[in-house]
């Protein structure tokens, strides 16, 4: 290996380095997740998490049905459903943005959504 193979090696993986930092920083800024509560394909309910370590609770009636939601910290499920199936009470808890619980009896949905400060983080393949 040449000098200056050594030098291209040592370029790339700074370069490499820098960029898994670039993308930890920009996923840190989303600082204002939100709960999303869809309901027959429509945005029913907009909730934030809990403030405190006691966890909330959210009761969700509609024409399809009934779920009982458990808001934490930075956590939601599903604690109680009259579905049949039940499997929205199944899957337990999500805590990622983009995470969903889906409960097709019910027509629900519930996901964790993330805004940016600057509106939504756009990469590069998208524009």
């Amino acid at each position: 290996m040449t000098r200056g193979d050594k030098i291209l090696v040592v370029l790339l993986v700074v370069a490499s380095l820098f960029s898994f930092w670039l993308v930890k920083e920009i996923n840190s800024k989303i600082d204002s997740r939100y709960i999303s509560i869809q309901v027959n394909g429509e945005e029913y309910e907009r909730l934030r998490f809990a403030t405190s370590d006691e966890p909330e609770h959210y009761e969700l009636e509609t024409q399809f049905g009934r779920n009982l939601v458990e808001i934490g910290r930075d956590y939601v499920r599903v604690i109680e459903a009259d579905c049949p199936d039940k499997l929205d009470v199944l899957q337990g808890a999500i805590t990622r943005p983009g995470q969903v619980i889906v409960c097709l009896p019910n027509r629900m949905i519930i996901e964790i959504r993330g805004e940016a400060p600057n509106g939504p983080v756009i990469d590069d393949t998208v524009r």
